[in-house]
């Protein structure tokens, strides 16, 4: 090269020791040139094999791509070129230097390698390139050195000028700034977001996680045997040696410890699992953080040596450039790592969130009965809601944990070198803080029982919603809403006292920066005279402590979240370890269907359900299973399902089965989907099933057909409707087994034939099946080929139907008292058939206007009809723009402007303090030094520890308060959505999932309890805060307003542009993640049906969807936050640079204490900004909870007052209308049965009396009493019904019977013997205070209906409406209740709605409805005598 007379690679004289300061010309064509294009070859073979391992599909070629190739090859051609002028232009030069020759040729070889891999990326679908962003900000960066030499020496006016190109970089788009874009033109939609990246899917995740789990769960499962059985067998041995028999309490003891120590185990071996998972990607975001601390600790340094500068008179100006930049430089490298490591931890969180919702998904399906039992359906989607966001915060601050002491160590250090053994007093004030915030914290966490009080309000909301038709109908409202309002009161008075200590440490962490100052400064200056504090020892100090503020907030937030998310992996590794179903339960052999020996549990702990099963049921055989409430008909078929425990036996079914629950399961799906369930549609088949389960008539009433959607849990659907839809599936599924519980209850008697002769009996379409009948119908009875005779657990006969009467056991003595009751019914019903007494008084006489026919009101109702025909379920919907300025005065409004105005003063106090302190420290700093001291130490001293201690107070005042205002707002809200939601129509709760309104009572009040609050503390203080800076940067620089007020707009500018698109994409997340929950909802309660037909895959299948579908929006909202970050943190470090720039140019008239203060409180402008406009968005993101609990404001409501006019149609609008035409008159005492097939209008006719549905047209009367004027709580009290589906609460037996505590103890006793329940509750472990699970789960369905039957008994109204009350017990007990009925209810009005015909033979009148009209009215010896409907009815019930 001619080393000679080429200028050295470095020289210092020329870079350092100069006031022109320069880098030599070898240096820029050699290192500069080559340093960006080393990095891209190097890395760039890696790279490329990363993006043939990660294919996400081509992306088609934008005007963006196209700028960028016509961009690049300009680039690559300017090397060119320069190649060419110097090979012809300057061969003298080169002939001695090839270096100038070769470097233009390398440069742009590179760029076209780049543009190559741009392309590559296109194909491959990466959106965005850090890895190029990164080459380009390289070579930008190298290109600044030549092109400022070049500028200096065309403003020398030198001739000759060095041979450079200079290169200018670019950086590509990245995809989120288009999204951005578009969303701040047009509210975003589903569908413009990006589809989920490969890696991020819930298959991808928890295909790979599952196999894991299950390892870890073997491995728990072996470590808690081993320790458990070390300890117990030890005790044993001591006491065998004494002599001490231990019995049988020892084994029990061995298992609680087990249980235990699984619990407590479970938590570690679940973050084990994640760990190992998303652990190395977790930890390429530790090693960006790690940087990110090493150029947040040069800054300082490089402040002491901007401070030096200032004070040194004879430094060149360059010297101070170059610091101002190298502190830009420095904090926007700081910003990169830092935005990187974020990413990098909402990644993981996001994928963690997939993880665990799959996991507890897939528990759900195979956890057993008794596990089941311990956590309801509100506990389970908290899991996945609440327990799941602990988790994705623990991973955005668990690095705090261990980074944060390392933090305080180096600032402690730092602090030391520049104030010596004083740095010990702030070392001994952290010290002291500690304690004190880790008091609060252990505190905080025992006050975590608001979690408690949470899933217990959560739960009864679910089961409110669930039950909430009983609700109405006996006028309950109030007493849940107490109940609801009592647990709302101990979460708020639980938060209350966390908030309140949070204050303390909020202020405590504020004020540390200030009392570690106060502290280091006071013993700095008390220890000697001449110790005196400088500009550079104050600033760069206090730059340290502010350094030192951030891992000092962080650390107990830190601990505080790793000690909640221990928590919620405990709750979580608790449930994903419960007992699960043992897949050996049921043996798959050559037996068709066989229990030996069998006894069954529902868990390991209860007494057997189920004792000495024995049976074999030949292929294609009919067996019946009868036997009293209660006595396991229906643990029996469990037991066949698997969902038992089983103690002993073996069980065998062989094939596939299908199986009908007695209460049934319809999904939140059209009527096909729930028939054909994820079978393919065969037109043929599907016809002949609808027939033979006497669907078609129904079929034609429903709006769109088939193709109706069913409300959750078929709300809109009657109960016989329901159960042949169920029957319908598993007809549907041409299996080799079917399990019927007792299908046959809930409809008509000649439908029950029909479904019985059609589908069932021996010429049924299930002929050649085996079939497994439980039936309380005796008619079925001698068609079967084994009858199975159950009592208490037991099969006491068994045989066929001739075999057990010529036994004349137990049930041929049952038969003939049947015959005989019904012998004697028919005989009452042959003569006069009315027993009404006429009283004196006539009250509760019940007319009904004729008319009453539920017509719409208007002709453009019906013209909307066929839009939206057969749609029942209204999405959760996103609401659009920016959040209405409405939403920010309710919320306020609740609050009050008495509260509001004090709030903002005293932030206002609170800043100015801050203010007043530090330019005090400023004026110390800038005190002169006479004889080596400075004066009045101890004056200044005071006034700065006065000025910091008021700060204090006023931080700790303003966050009590705000937090305060936040628990008032938070309880008006949740007590006006909670009564909204209950004064809500029945409609209202057929067209909404409950999966909506649990998210409401969940996750958005959750949101307004904490988020708004925090939110609205950080935004304020940081807005003031930012006030002070400005405030500061202008009192020293005032020309900085020139740079300040661009900046401010770009700002304004960059902040509109993200909250319009982040708000939005809230929405969309929070919408996208109601019908999660909805699913959830639903698989949990129908787990044991999927389980039978085998469709888990396909509902895991649905439930990835929709948690795939969630993150397809949490993703670009986070990816926007880092993108507004970034974009900020440049603007605030733009502010930096100006401050510097500014004070380096006034170096002659600015005292060094007021550029320190300038400078140091610039350095905090970047996190300033970035954190009011996420703290805002915060804000406006979770207003959007406001704005979606005060979304059920303007909805319908029920009236609660006497009103004048009725127009809302009966049904929804644009449903068929239910009853037309009604007219009738029930007079005192009179019994009336209402029958007709299912879906003719019994039910609604009962609704109408209710007023749960409102006449379109006509009028109800009572006692000469419009119902419509009347309050509904006084209607709905006075009337009882004993309800077609049994709810019961989770709570009290008590509870359940008698929720205002109206009743004595003797008198709940008393209805309990009248509905025959005396005995079975006397032997219950806390009789009337036996706790009552989930929807009465531990209670069959006929004990629920006798419960039912009690609370009717207990309030004693004088009118009682019966709705099949009867259908699921068997006929002995259907007999004691109907006597039960006749002797209690003598005195009352009785409308019985009907499927056993026999139970209203001796009633007064019949009612035979037809689609919603009366087709026929008389007593029931006339109906039968005229030959009509009732007659054939009872011609096929066998009573006539």
């Amino acid at each position: 090269l001619g080393r000679e007379s080429l200028p050295p690679l470095s020289d210092w004289n020329r870079t350092w020791y100069t006031a022109n300061p320069d880098l030599t010309q070898c240096f820029q064509n050699t290192v500069l040139v080559w340093v960006p294009c080393i990095y891209l070859w190097l890395l760039a073979p890696f790279y490329c094999l990363h993006l043939y391992c990660h294919d996400h599909g081509r992306i088609r070629m934008s005007c963006l791509c196209t700028a960028k190739m016509v961009l690049g090859f300009m680039l690559a051609s300017f090397g060119f070129v320069e190649f060419f002028y110097i090979l012809l232009e300057r061969s003298q030069e080169i002939q001695q230097h090839m270096v100038f020759l070769l470097s233009p040729i390398i440069r742009s070889m590179t760029v076209i390698l780049a543009l190559c891999i741009i392309q590559l990326e296109r194909i491959r679908g990466c959106r965005s390139s850090v890895f190029l962003f990164l080459f380009w900000v390289l070579a930008v960066v190298c290109s600044l050195v030549p092109l400022r030499a070049k500028i200096q020496l065309a403003m020398d006016e030198v001739c000759s000028k060095p041979i450079n190109q200079c290169k200018r970089g670019k950086s590509p788009l990245p995809a989120i700034f288009r999204l951005v874009v578009k969303g701040y033109r047009t509210p975003l939609a589903a569908e413009d977001l990006w589809t989920l990246r490969q890696e991020d899917t819930s298959r991808k995740i928890i295909s790979e996680l599952q196999e894991d789990w299950t390892a870890e769960c073997t491995k728990l499962q072996r470590c808690v045997v081993c320790n458990c059985s070390i300890s117990p067998s030890g005790r044993q041995e001591k006491a065998l040696a004494s002599g001490v028999a231990l019995g049988s309490r020892l084994p029990d003891q061995a298992q609680l410890l087990r249980k235990l120590q699984k619990e407590q185990s479970s938590g570690f071996f679940l973050l084990r699992t994640l760990a190992r998972k998303f652990g190395p990607y977790f930890l390429t975001g530790t090693l960006c953080i790690i940087f990110h601390d090493a150029f947040m600790f040069a800054i300082p340094q490089v402040l002491s040596l901007l401070l030096s500068f200032m004070k040194d008179e004879d430094a060149p100006l360059w010297k101070g450039y170059f610091y101002a930049t190298l502190m830009f430089l420095l904090s926007c490298l700081q910003s990169l790592f830092n935005h990187q490591y974020m990413y990098t931890c909402f990644t993981v969180g996001m994928r963690v969130k997939t993880a665990v919702m799959g996991l507890v998904y897939r528990k759900s399906l195979v956890i057993n009965s008794s596990a089941r039992r311990t956590c309801t359906v509100g506990e389970i989607v908290n899991l996945v809601s609440a327990d799941t966001q602990k988790l994705m915060d623990f991973v955005v601050y668990f690095n705090a944990v261990w980074l944060a002491p390392i933090e305080i160590a180096l600032c402690l250090f730092f602090l030391w070198q520049h104030l010596g053994p004083s740095a010990l007093a702030g070392i001994t004030t952290v010290i002291l803080i500690f304690p004190l915030n880790g008091f609060i914290a252990k505190k905080r966490s025992k006050l975590q029982v608001q979690m408690k009080f949470m899933d217990g309000r959560i739960r009864l909301m679910n089961e409110i919603l669930n039950g909430i038709k009983i609700l109405k109908f006996y006028a309950w409202e109030k007493a849940f809403l107490e109940q609801v309002l009592g647990y709302r009161e101990k979460e708020l008075k639980a938060l209350k006292k966390s908030q309140i200590l949070y204050s303390i440490s909020i202020a405590s962490f504020n004020s540390s920066s200030f009392l570690i100052a106060f502290a280091m400064f006071g013993v700095y200056v008390m220890l000697d005279d001449r110790n005196v504090l400088d500009a550079q020892k104050v600033f760069v100090s206090m730059a340290l402590i502010n350094i030192l503020k951030t891992p000092l907030s962080q650390l107990p937030f830190a601990i505080s979240t790793t000690m909640q998310a221990m928590v919620s992996l405990r709750r979580l590794g608790k449930y994903l370890c419960a007992e699960e179903l043992k897949v050996d339960n049921v043996s798959k052999a050559p037996l068709n269907v066989a229990i030996e020996n069998g006894t069954f549990s529902w868990s390991a702990e209860s007494p057997p359900c189920l004792k000495r099963i024995n049976f074999h049921v030949p292929r294609g055989s009919l067996v019946a299973v009868v036997g009293h409430v209660g006595s396991g008909k229906s643990s029996l078929l469990s037991a066949m399902l698997g969902e038992t425990e089983k103690r002993s036996g073996s069980v065998t079914v062989k094939g596939s089965v299908a199986y009908v629950p007695q209460q049934a399961w319809i999904q939140n799906a059209t009527v096909q989907d729930n028939i054909i369930f994820g079978r393919e549609k065969l037109k043929t088949w599907y016809n002949r099933v609808l027939e033979a389960c006497a669907l078609l008539p129904d079929l034609d009433i429903l709006p769109a057909g088939d193709s109706t959607e069913i409300g959750e849990k078929g709300l809109n659907l009657s109960g016989g409707q329901k159960q042949r839809v169920s029957l319908a599936r598993a007809v549907y599924r041409k299996a080799d087994v079917y399990l019927l519980d007792d299908p046959l209850s809930a409809v008509d008697a000649h439908v029950g034939q029909h479904i019985f002769d059609k589908v069932i009996g021996p010429k049924g379409v299930l002929r050649d099946k085996t079939r497994i009948l439980v039936t309380h119908g005796m008619s079925f009875l001698p068609q079967a080929d084994l009858i199975l005779v159950l009592v208490d657990g037991e099969i006491t006969e068994s045989g066929s139907y001739q075999e057990l009467l010529s036994r004349h056991g137990a049930f041929a003595d049952f038969i003939h008292t049947f015959a005989n009751t019904e012998r004697k019914e028919s005989v009452i019903q042959r003569g006069n058939g009315s027993f009404v007494q006429k009283g004196k008084s006539n009250a509760y006489h019940l007319y009904m206007n004729n008319q009453s026919n539920m017509e719409p009101v208007t002709e453009t109702d019906q013209e909307q009809v066929p839009e939206d025909l057969g749609k029942l379920t209204q999405i959760d919907k996103a609401f659009t723009g920016r959040v209405k300025l409405e939403m920010y005065k309710k919320y306020f409004k609740t609050i009050g402007l008495a509260l509001i105005i004090p709030i903002v003063f005293l932030y206002g106090f609170q800043q100015g303090a801050s203010l007043g302190y530090n330019y005090w420290l400023s004026i110390w700093a800038d005190d002169p030094v006479v004889n080596g001291t400075q004066t009045d130490t101890d004056l200044k001293l005071t006034v700065f520890g006065a000025l910091g201690f008021v700060q204090g107070i006023a931080i700790f005042g303003t966050t009590v308060a705000i937090s305060i205002c936040g628990i008032i707002a938070s309880r008006h809200l949740h007590m006006d959505l909670l009564i909204n939601v209950l004064r809500s129509p029945m409609s209202f709760f057929e067209s909404t999932p409950s999966g909506n309104l649990l998210n409401r009572f969940a996750k958005e009040i959750d949101a307004i309890d904490c988020m708004v609050p925090d939110g609205l503390k950080m935004m304020l203080s940081y807005v003031f805060k930012l006030m002070e800076v400005c405030i500061i940067v202008l009192m020293a620089t005032p020309f900085a307003a020139v740079i300040i007020l661009p900046l401010a707009f770009l700002y304004a500018f960059v902040q509109s542009f993200y909250v319009a698109t982040s708000c939005q994409l809230r929405r969309l997340e929070a919408v996208s993640r109601s019908p999660i929950y909805t699913h959830f909802n639903e698989t949990v309660q129908g787990a044991s049906v999927i389980r039978a037909f085998g469709e888990q895959s396909r509902f895991i299948l649905q439930a990835n969807e929709r948690v795939d579908f969630n993150q397809t929006s949490y993703f670009p909202r986070f990816v926007a936050t880092r993108w507004l970050a970034v974009n900020l943190e440049f603007v605030g470090n733009g502010v930096v640079l100006a401050a510097a720039i500014l004070s380096v140019m006034g170096k002659n008239t600015l005292s060094p204490g007021i550029v320190g203060l300038a400078v140091s409180h610039s350095l905090q402008v970047t996190g300033i900004l970035s954190w009011i406009v996420r703290s805002w968005t915060d804000v406006e993101n979770n207003i959007v909870s406001v704005e979606r609990v005060n979304e059920y404001a303007d909805t319908a409501k029920e009236v609660s007052v006497p009103f004048t006019h009725n127009s809302l149609p009966l049904y929804r609008k644009g449903l068929e209308l239910a009853l037309k035409g009604i007219t009738l008159q029930i007079h005192e005492r009179e019994k009336v049965g209402i029958v007709g097939r299912t879906g003719a209008g019994k039910s609604s006719l009962a609704l109408g009396i209710f007023r749960i549905l409102e006449a379109a047209k006509g009028k109800i009367f009572i006692d000469g009493v419009n119902i419509a004027d009347i309050g509904l709580h006084d209607l709905r009290s006075r009337i009882t019904i004993i309800p077609q589906d049994p709810v019961l609460f989770s709570g009290s037996l008590r509870m359940n019977l008698d929720p205002f505590d109206t009743y004595t103890d003797e008198e709940v006793w008393s209805s309990l013997e009248l509905a025959h329940l005396k005995n079975f509750v006397s032997n219950l472990p806390n009789k009337l205070n036996y706790e009552c699970s989930e929807g009465g789960e531990n209670l069959s369905l006929g004990q629920r209906q006798l419960v039912c039957l009690a609370r009717a008994l207990l309030r004693k109204t004088k009118i009682l409406v019966l709705d099949e009350a009867t259908a699921a017990v068997d006929l002995e007990t259907d007999t004691l209740i109907q006597s039960t009925i006749r002797t209690q209810f003598e005195d009352c009005t009785v409308l019985t709605i009907a499927h056993r015909l026999n139970t209203i033979m001796d009633y007064t009148r019949v009612i035979v409805m037809d689609r919603g009209h009366i087709s026929e009215m008389d007593s029931p010896a006339n109906l039968i005598a005229q030959r009509g409907q009732f007659y054939r009815m009872c011609r096929e019930a066998g009573l006539a």
